[in-house]
């Protein structure tokens, strides 16, 4: 429990960091005045908070730098950075936005993919919701005062593409009154975990962490029901050489590696 706790706190320091307009700091340097040293400002869609944590541990490994981290909803996130954000990188959760940033002419270039995001359906442990049956036999068990949780589609890609999934099945319009979304996926993750609905659909990245896993039950929702969900990163214009040396870091075999072991397909 005290593990969940540390989870879920991390979590919602996400969201607060967000909410509030501050950045979530995943590591800090000091100098012999013991101000902090200036670091890589990077934003990242809530979906990868926990491969974030292993990609920034292995980097600092490799690298001895550390990294500030903010994360959020992909669609608020490349507003905040279009309002002069000072990030260098930004992770996000779909194509669409960093196309919006570079259209604009913030960007380096168009970005690259470096994963594909999966969709999961999630109940709490001792759910008796017909999970393994998939999407649509559950939808349909839920009672009235049931929640589905998923992240708000006008501002995760993970909430369109679970609209998307619940279209395909043909449950959109009855899911629709049971909907509680979450600004970002991380949040949607938090309403299953802590009993706030009854069931969610969210990033698969974020049920395969021991400690949420021990809560929740889930099952893969087929890459048929959706579209892909092609992340896709990309280097600020105002960005110095290490948002570049980081950007081929995450587009590299070990960190490939750390995201495929997150739940993510290979980019293509």
């Amino acid at each position: 429990m005290q593990n969940l706790h540390k989870v879920m706190r991390a979590v919602q320091a996400g969201i607060v960091a967000l909410l509030c307009g501050l950045p979530l700091v995943s590591g800090s340097q000091s100098g012999s005045t013991g101000a902090p040293v200036p670091q890589l400002h990077v934003a990242a869609a809530s979906n990868l908070k926990f491969v974030m944590d292993d990609l920034l541990a292995l980097y600092k490994k490799q690298t001895g730098r550390e990294l500030q981290l903010t994360l959020g909803a992909s669609g608020q996130l490349a507003q905040q950075i279009r309002q002069g954000l000072p990030v260098a990188l930004f992770l996000s959760a779909d194509e669409d936005r960093v196309k919006e940033l570079f259209s604009a002419g913030l960007t380096q270039d168009a970005g690259q993919v470096y994963g594909i995001g999966r969709l999961a359906l999630v109940v709490p442990k001792d759910s008796r919701l017909p999970l393994d049956a998939g999407l649509k036999p559950l939808v349909l068990a839920l009672k009235s005062q049931d929640k589905l949780a998923i992240a708000n589609p006008d501002l995760a890609p993970y909430g369109w593409a679970a609209q998307e999934a619940l279209t395909h099945e043909g449950v959109w319009q009855q899911a629709k009154s049971q909907l509680v979304k979450g600004e970002n996926i991380a949040q949607t993750m938090q309403f299953v975990v802590t009993g706030s609905a009854q069931a969610g659909i969210t990033a698969l990245s974020l049920v395969m962490t021991p400690e949420v896993i021990q809560r929740i039950r889930y099952k893969v929702i087929p890459k048929t029901m959706h579209a892909p969900i092609r992340q896709k990163l990309v280097v600020l214009k105002r960005a110095g050489p290490e948002a570049n040396e980081f950007r081929d870091f995450l587009l590299s075999r070990p960190a490939q590696e750390v995201f495929r072991r997150h739940g993510y397909d290979t980019a293509p």
